[in-house]
């Protein structure tokens, strides 16, 4: 079975031209191209005043509604009286050259992975951090930067803002490190806080490789997502926080808790802080360079002032 591949009008247009351009007689073009002889000759007849107005019509609420595609048009048009259908002004439409733009995904912006996917094997082979959102009982909106040992599930941060920036957040990374030494590697998602050239220009000159996600994937980042859930059911959810004071104060104590007291399942039911005590030894001191502005100068602005707030 010979498939057809243009419509008749478009056959017959094909035809026109070989004929015109003496390629080849009628008969043989219509022969070639499978288009009957009669079709060659047919001659559509004029659009009448109707089809003229609403051609006319149709042009006009396209023009008004340039996202509505031809169902909604039909719509329209039947609601100002016109019979019409669906088939049709598809057709008009087409003929016109109308048609709905599809929308432009945007393109997530996403880190550039320095180390491969990685599973941690011992105390600072691999970090995790991420943010989580909660707040206030009058409204005021809560920020919350974790940052987890992937090994010893020790949380080293838990701190809590109204609102962190890539340097507020650069400037706890550093807290951590000067207090548990600096990790091999760094997983995250793609948020912005995270992918900011200034943290990702700090990492690579301190010799620390990220791992970035897939994104819309949090299951590949399950540490730190598994320690959201436990937190939110034993911390959040269960505690009514009026002030951002109170918040620090509530999460600091959660954080406590956490590291030195709650047992662990994973870690045969010990707390994070004794098993790390008990399996790994003492993280070694580290030099860490400041964070560079754009112009290549070093800077430590909020960050001593940030490390003195814990």
């Amino acid at each position: 079975m010979r498939k057809k591949v243009v419509s008749p009008a478009h056959r017959r247009t094909l035809a026109q031209e070989a004929v015109d351009t003496g390629l080849c007689s009628q008969r043989a073009a219509c022969r070639i191209l499978g288009l009957a002889r009669s079709t060659y000759g047919y001659r559509g007849r004029p659009a009448t005043a109707r089809e003229e107005l609403l051609r006319q019509r149709l042009l006009a609420l396209s023009a008004e509604h340039p996202r509505y595609g031809y169902r909604r048009i039909v719509a329209l048009l039947r609601r100002e009286g016109c019979n019409v259908g669906k088939r049709q002004i598809q057709r008009l439409r087409r003929d016109e050259g109308l048609r709905v733009p599809p929308s432009k995904r945007k393109l997530a912006r996403r880190g550039v992975s320095t180390g491969l996917p990685t599973i941690a094997t011992h105390r600072n082979h691999v970090w995790t951090w991420d943010f989580i959102a909660d707040a206030t009982v009058r409204g005021g909106a809560l920020r919350m930067l974790t940052i987890l040992d992937e090994y010893t599930r020790e949380c080293h941060v838990l701190r809590a803002e109204r609102a962190l920036k890539s340097a507020d957040v650069l400037a706890w990374l550093q807290k951590a490190i000067g207090q548990h030494g600096a990790p091999e590697h760094l997983r995250s998602d793609n948020g912005s806080d995270f992918i900011a050239k200034i943290v990702q220009r700090w990492l690579k000159d301190n010799g620390i490789k990220t791992i970035y996600i897939e994104p819309g994937s949090p299951w590949q980042n399950g540490f730190v997502e598994s320690f959201h859930g436990r937190f939110r059911d034993e911390c959040l959810n269960r505690e009514q926080l009026w002030t951002l004071t109170e918040a620090r104060v509530v999460v600091g104590d959660y954080r406590q808790e956490y590291n030195q007291v709650r047992p662990h399942s994973r870690l045969g039911y010990e707390s994070p802080a004794v098993f790390a005590a008990r399996s790994c030894p003492a993280p070694a001191p580290v030099g860490l360079r400041l964070p560079s502005t754009g112009d290549g100068q070093r800077t430590n602005k909020n960050i001593n002032s940030t490390m003195s707030q814990d």
